[in-house]
Order: C-alpha cells, then sequence, then structure tokens
C-alpha cells in the first residue's frame, strides 16, 4: 500500500455538512476570520483523530509482534488489521448510503452568519467529532498507515487535503471576489446532493485496495 492511497478518503470527511458549513462560513459577518477558526477546529480534530488510531494500532501490533517472533504469525496481525480497516470501510459504506437522503441544510445553520473565528473553530471540532462517517474515515486511515509500518508523518498528507478541501468556499471568495456570491451556491448544491455518490465511490475504491492487502 503506498500511504496516498488513503487521500481519497478526505472526500468522505468533507462530504455534506461539513463542506455545507464551509461554505456558509464565508458569507459570515467576518467571511474571512470566521473560516479559518472552522479550519482550525477541523484540523485539530482531524490530526488528534488520525493519530490516536495510527498510535492504537501500532502498540497492538508491537505487542502482538513480541507475542509472536515468527513471520507466519506477524503476517496473521497485519491481516488481522487488514480485515478490522474492511469491517470499518464496509460500515461507513452503509452508513453513507443510509444518510443519502438527509439533503438539505438544517435550521440551526443559517445561525452561522454572526458567529466569529472562537466559535466557529468548535463549531468545526463538534462537526468532525460527532460524526459517525469522520470517526470511522479517521479510524480506518490511521489503522492503515499503522498497518503498513508507516511513520506519522505520513498521516500529514491526508490531514491536508482534508483542510484543502474544505478551504476551498474561502480561495473562491478570496479569488473570485463578487463573482463567488454565484459560485459559492454552486459548491453547497452540489455538497448537499451529490457527495454521497462520490464518497461510496472513494470508499468501495478503498475497500479492494484493503481487500488487495488481504489477497497478496
Amino acid at each position: 500500500m503506498n500511504f496516498l492511497t488513503v487521500l481519497p478518503l478526505a472526500v468522505v470527511m468533507v462530504a455534506g455538512t461539513q463542506m455545507v458549513a464551509a461554505v456558509l462560513l464565508t458569507s459570515a459577518d467576518r467571511p474571512r476570520a470566521a473560516p479559518l477558526g472552522y479550519l482550525a477546529g477541523v484540523g485539530a480534530v482531524v490530526t488528534a483523530g488520525v493519530t490516536v488510531s495510527w498510535v492504537v494500532t501500532r502498540a497492538l501490533r508491537g505487542f502482538a509482534d513480541r507475542a509472536e517472533t515468527d513471520a507466519v504469525h506477524l503476517e496473521r496481525t497485519a491481516k488481522r488489521i487488514d480485515w478490522f480497516v474492511l469491517a470499518v470501510v464496509l460500515v461507513l459504506a452503509v452508513i453513507v448510503y443510509l444518510r443519502r437522503h438527509e439533503s438539505g441544510t438544517p435550521r440551526w445553520i443559517t445561525l452561522l452568519q454572526h458567529i466569529g473565528p472562537g466559535r466557529a473553530a468548535r463549531l468545526g471540532a463538534v462537526f468532525v467529532g460527532t460524526s459517525p462517517t469522520d470517526d470511522l474515515t479517521m479510524a480506518a486511515v490511521g489503522a492503515s498507515v499503522a498497518r503498513h509500518d508507516l511513520s506519522w508523518w505520513h498521516l500529514l498528507p491526508f490531514i491536508g487535503v482534508t483542510l484543502g478541501l474544505l478551504a476551498l468556499p474561502l480561495l473562491v471568495l478570496l479569488l473570485a471576489g463578487r463573482r463567488a456570491a454565484t459560485a459559492l451556491p454552486r459548491i453547497r448544491h452540489w455538497s448537499d446532493r451529490h457527495a454521497w455518490v462520490i464518497s461510496e465511490v472513494v470508499i468501495a475504491f478503498y475497500a479492494v485496495v484493503t481487500v488487495l492487502d488481504l489477497v497478496s
């Protein structure tokens, strides 16, 4: 497995409410500071989430490696991690499918107009930390990187892509200026209506990669 394989899962992280909130914050009273705060909150939780999964998987694998020193048993440990990741990915696919009709902006999100960067940071942290799809995605990413005995820094590209996708509305605002009033609602509408399909494609791709690890 190449660590770049986990990058598409960043799409699953931001699909739906997370992207909708990122778009709405660009029309808040502080359209630059609020999105930056939001990105900071999301970044903190994503970093913590994948790190915890990576550390736990490394610890469990290290314990198993010390208990089972021959190559056959070590390979069994790696396969168990692959089965865990595959199970997580399949559960993730089911959750995304069941929630595919949950489109539309929740009423309380319209209150984002008046929040500052501090509250936006807390909002981003809550969105990611309480989202089952995000929690499962972070667990899968951290476990996969640790399973292949990759260093912690291999998680950074995934974190960066996740934040980069959520930063797109802010970039549109900065680059397009007044034209952003037309572009941003389109981003919001697309994410609200079709993001689940892209998420399922990405999940299917990652499931195939995991299965290939299992049979190799």
